[in-house]
């Protein structure tokens, strides 16, 4: 397992390496939570990491430490650091979309949740069967 601090640091470096203009507007930069997050939808998956958009504290990315732990504790550290990279990489393509008005990933996401749900409700039916 990796500790809090060292997950902090691998985030810190991948952060400094992405291009300095992306961050435009990102007034609340990136965090790394130490909790998990559960998906509201109840069926045991968790949330990595979000981009917000808030009235009072602005935009800002959550990474969710607990949350990478519970699914990627077991993983070598480059293959951890490839999930916070590519995980961070999302959530800045959403605050990129979000600043021009586009929601191409949102729905692609919400498109890729509603699959996930067809094939396990579907797996679920045949278990009943």
């Amino acid at each position: 397992m990796y500790s809090f601090d060292e997950t902090a640091e691998a985030l810190d470096e991948i952060a400094r390496s992405l291009p300095e203009e992306i961050y435009r507007d990102l007034n609340g930069g990136v965090n790394l939570i130490l909790d998990e997050k559960a998906h509201p939808s109840g069926d045991g998956m968790f949330i990595l990491g979000e981009y917000r958009r808030d009235s009072h504290l602005g935009r800002f990315i959550n990474i969710y430490y607990g949350s990478f732990m519970r699914l990627f504790a077991d993983l070598p550290p480059d293959k951890l650091r490839e999930r916070l990279r590519e995980t961070l990489t999302h959530e800045f393509t959403h605050h990129l979309e979000s600043m021009a008005g586009e929601r191409d990933l949102e729905i692609e996401d919400a498109m890729k949740l509603r699959d996930y749900a067809m094939r396990r409700e579907a797996i679920r039916k045949k278990n009943r069967d």
